[in-house]
Formats: C-alpha cells, sequence, structure tokens
C-alpha cells in the first residue's frame, strides 16, 4: 500500500489540476458501497456543481461490485467498505497502482425503530423476545462481517442461527428492520445519521473492540481524469465534511 503522505499528495496535485484545468462534461461510473450511498449522493451532487461531470452512482455490496469490476464492469472508480477489496483489485492490476486511499471509517449499530427496546450495552442480544435478528451477509458486505464478529465475541453466533437473517447488503438490512420484518438488526450508523430525528427507535452504538476495525477503501479503476478528480474530492476536506456529516471516523 501507497504511504498516506504520498496519497495525500497526488490527490492535492490532482485536485489542483482538476481545479484549474477545464476537462469538458464527461460521465464518471462510481461502483459505491451501500452503506455510504446517500453520503456519495451528495458528494456527487456538490462535485457536479463544482466541475463540469457528471457522476453515476451503483450501490451495492462491496462483494459483489468487487466480483462485477473483475469480469469488467465499466466502473472507473470504486468507493468500498474494506479494505481487501480495493486492495485485491490493485494487486491483480485491475485498478490504479497507488490510488488507493481510506476516505472513512464507518461503525456499526444494533438498532430497532421500536423506542426503549434496544438497551445501552446491548443485552437485548440475550434476553429480547425478538424472532428475527437482521444483518446483512457477512461473505458480501464488511458490516455484515462485522456483525458475525460481534455475535461471535459474545458467544451468540450459535444461538441466533434461527433467528438470523440476511440481507445482500446493508442498505436491504436497514429495510429489513425498518419495515419491522425483523425487530431489530446491525445497521450502519452513517443510515442512523440520515433519518429523521423524531423516527430513529432505539440503538446501541457497537463498540470496535468487539469487531476489526471497518475501514473504507476508495480506488481509481480507470485512469482518466474526471475520475481521478471525482476521488480526489472525495478525498479532500469536501468529501471529509460530508462523511463526518453522516457519522464517519475520517482519517
Amino acid at each position: 500500500m501507497p504511504r498516506p503522505d504520498r496519497v495525500l499528495m497526488w490527490l492535492s496535485i490532482v485536485l489542483l489540476v482538476g481545479g484549474s484545468v477545464p476537462l469538458g462534461a464527461d460521465e464518471i461510473r462510481v461502483a459505491v458501497a451501500s452503506n455510504v450511498a446517500k453520503a456519495a449522493k451528495v458528494l456527487a451532487q456538490r462535485f457536479e456543481a463544482a466541475t463540469e461531470h457528471t457522476v453515476v452512482l451503483a450501490s451495492g455490496s462491496t462483494g459483489k461490485h468487487y466480483a462485477q469490476i473483475r469480469n469488467g464492469a465499466p466502473f472507473q472508480a470504486f468507493l468500498a467498505a474494506d479494505v481487501e477489496r480495493p486492495r485485491q483489485l490493485e494487486e491483480k492490476g485491475i485498478a490504479v497502482a497507488g490510488s488507493r486511499f481510506t476516505y472513512a471509517r464507518g461503525t456499526l449499530a444494533l438498532w430497532s425503530p421500536e423506542s426503549g427496546y434496544v438497551d445501552a450495552q446491548g443485552q437485548v442480544l440475550q434476553t429480547g423476545d425478538y424472532r428475527y435478528l437482521a444483518l446483512a451477509n457477512p461473505r458480501l458486505a464488511p458490516y455484515g462481517q462485522a456483525a458475525r464478529q460481534v455475535l461471535e465475541t459474545r458467544g451468540l453466533w450459535a444461538s441466533t442461527q434461527g433467528r438470523r437473517v440476511m440481507g445482500e447488503n446493508i442498505a436491504q438490512t436497514f429495510q429489513f428492520v425498518q419495515t419491522g420484518n425483523a425487530r431489530l438488526g446491525f445497521v450502519a450508523t452513517s443510515q442512523l445519521k440520515a433519518m429523521d430525528a423524531s423516527n430513529k427507535g432505539s440503538q446501541w452504538r457497537v463498540p470496535e473492540s468487539l469487531h476489526e476495525p471497518i475501514e473504507q477503501q476508495a480506488i481509481l479503476i480507470e485512469a482518466n481524469q474526471a475520475a481521478r478528480a471525482f476521488l480526489a474530492f472525495v478525498g479532500g476536506e469536501n468529501g471529509r465534511a460530508v462523511f463526518r456529516e453522516f457519522g464517519y471516523e475520517v482519517p
């Protein structure tokens, strides 16, 4: 992985060039992890307002996007929910070497739309009267992998086997809980931040000590100037401000 100072220097140069040289209108196709879809939409709108480009976002699970990119899907940039998939794309020569960087660090929450149902320590997992517990598929979604680690750390993976329902990605998992198909579930804190304050129910923000960090990286798939400029925008102060607003920790 390139040194962080070199990545930041590269981003600064790209942003400077992108802001001072007319590039002409271009369409940038970006694969986006489901948890960051709303933040990416805000960033895309701000980038489009500042440039002549159009950003087309496709949200889904990081694992599915990784498979699509490996099979030649025409994305030019990838905002993943982990480090591993961008690293593999770089190592396999599918993505642009040296373009990978961490843009945010995600946090996990156990959530129910019912006020007062989820307690401050998450003991509802052991004691709660629930039929279904939603989480994203651990094989496809880093947030699902983190949820599995939480259950394993607490010794609950086996005992919840008949109660678990898995979404393909964290967006579908959120819908399971929001619609009442599951009484509670593991979701991204950023999803709760995007909700109306009067409709947030109850939640337990899961300590990172219970799972591996959810470090989210971006990488350039196709080396064109417009896509470079967009990733520079994501990695710059504009991006950091938006990710903070949505509840992420930023580098």
